[in-house]
């Protein structure tokens, strides 16, 4: 392997010799990938189109001891360091331009212990490697809507998805995580063990180490679930999100029902002629026993008057799955988010005027419903502290040609915009982008400080910062 002249935002870094790149090769088990290699251009794809970041080095690491050597190889040579797990985050922070990514890509392993309802989940594994193995014994945890998505990047964040509402956030089940921090140790945290790491790690994201090993307690769900969709036209959005709004407020913590509003994908229960057409379309599903699904959604058929309908009993795998088409990996994608207390007459007024601006035909606005067992938990329990969002608003912007960036941007920032005075402060930072590095701070609140204390603590030096970044304390504004 050669030596490399390295593209990165530290001006100090220290050049690598091709002896130190070669003994540095040898010890991670899935090798290490470089500019020139043939496996380079497709390694350093993301989720997100737009992301288009050349790396220095990519070492696929393959266990605990691999990604201990990379990010002491990093730290001794100050490289620009990002992890990569799923690699679906937004921002694309899992690509370091010039710098050197822990791939982890490769970890996939889900071990499940029914007996003890605990699976063990390694930090490259994806939605449907999880579902797949805790499915089989009729278990599950919290974690999101795509079965694309990566468990550690959405578990860091906070993770929230159809189970929250009765369950609460992934990081409200997680029992414990095996964690590489700057220093390249190998530390087991949890509530006993490392406890203010375990709490810095429960929704501040990347900023503390490289996890390579998640703990979560597990839900008996499924197999079946009672889902599916229903549709109305746009013309009847005002009458539906209001009662939509109305009957969420008081409904049992079995029953979340999301909101996309978008031009209709050619669904088979839909008529052709709604096809392409702006609708709202509730997505819902009750985790209850399945016998009691039918009667518990039936007033949210009698929002309004459905242009089509597709509900009933369903495998929970199989409806984590359902919105894969619309979130394939490839396109360019933008997104703004708010969170919402409550959802006012004007908040909704002001969504439905802005989907009547859509920019294109992948592009949409949803807004999940929240609240139940994720808000019992104490704001100061986790780091995550949105726990007073009843619902999440993402403006989502999809599109793939580039000509059309400023045009889908410009539309996504100005909802976000005209959101803002009916939102809270807070925001969930799986959603942000990176250009809303001002954000961060508002979206921990009271919980900042004590994350910029921890991360003085575990990582003065703020090795990760490949992220949605809480400086070191006394560092604001350094990096």
């Amino acid at each position: 392997m050669q030596s490399l002249t390295y593209l990165t935002l530290d001006k100090d870094v220290q050049q690598v010799r091709s002896a130190e790149l070669e003994a540095f090769a040898a010890q991670i088990g899935g090798g290490v990938i470089g500019m020139a290699d043939a496996a380079y251009e497709e390694a350093r794809k993301v989720w997100n189109g737009m992301v288009d970041r050349r790396p220095a080095l990519i070492a696929r690491c393959m266990n605990d001891a691999d990604v201990q050597a990379a990010v002491r190889f990093a730290a001794a040579h100050r490289m620009l360091l990002s992890v990569r797990g799923g690699g679906h985050h937004i921002a694309g922070n899992a690509v370091a331009e010039g710098g050197l990514v822990i791939d982890m890509s490769g970890m996939r392993g889900v071990k499940v212990d029914a007996d003890r309802r605990i699976a063990r989940v390694e930090p490259g594994a994806l939605l449907s490697d999880f579902d797949r193995e805790a499915q089989a014994h009729g278990l599950a945890v919290p974690l999101g809507i795509n079965s694309t998505t990566g468990v550690a990047g959405l578990t860091l964040g906070g993770g929230f998805g159809w189970l929250t509402r009765r369950h609460g956030l992934a990081i409200d089940n997680l029992r414990s995580v095996r964690i590489v921090t700057a220093d390249g140790q190998l530390r087991n945290a949890s509530a006993e063990s490392e406890p203010e790491l375990f709490w810095a790690v429960r929704g501040g994201g990347g900023n503390f180490g490289v996890v390579t090993d998640f703990e979560f307690n597990l839900h008996p769900v499924g197999p079946e679930v009672y889902a599916g969709l229903v549709v109305y036209p746009f013309d009847q959005a005002r009458r539906v999100l209001r009662a939509w709004r109305d009957f969420t407020e008081k409904a049992p913590e079995e029953l979340s029902v999301w909101v996309v509003m978008r031009q209709a994908p050619p669904l088979p229960f839909l008529p052709e002629a709604v096809h392409g057409r702006e609708v709202v379309i509730l997505a819902l599903m009750w985790c209850g026993d399945p016998a009691a699904g039918e009667q518990a959604v039936a007033p949210v058929l009698r929002f309004g008057e459905p242009a089509g309908t597709a509900l009933g009993p369903t495998p929970y795998a199989g409806f984590q799955t359902a919105f894969d088409p619309l979130l394939a990996p490839g396109a360019r994608n933008y997104w703004k988010s708010n969170n919402f207390s409550r959802l006012s007459d004007a908040a909704i007024d002001m969504l439905i005027e802005n989907v009547g601006r859509l920019p294109g035909p992948a592009c949409e606005i949803f807004v999940a419903q929240l609240g139940g067992a994720m808000s019992r938990v104490p704001a100061d329990a986790t780091a995550f502290v949105g726990r007073d969002a009843a619902y999440i608003m993402n403006v989502h912007g999809r599109w793939s040609d580039p000509a059309e960036d400023d045009t889908v941007r410009d539309w996504a920032r100005r909802v976000f915009k005209e959101a803002a005075p009916h939102a809270t402060a807070s925001g969930y930072v799986n959603f942000l982008t990176e250009d809303e590095a001002g954000r961060v701070a508002d979206s921990y609140g009271m919980n900042y400080a004590r994350l910029q204390a921890a991360k003085q603590h575990y990582d003065p030096d703020n090795l990760f910062r490949m992220n949605l970044n809480i400086a070191p304390a006394g560092h604001a504004g350094k990096y």
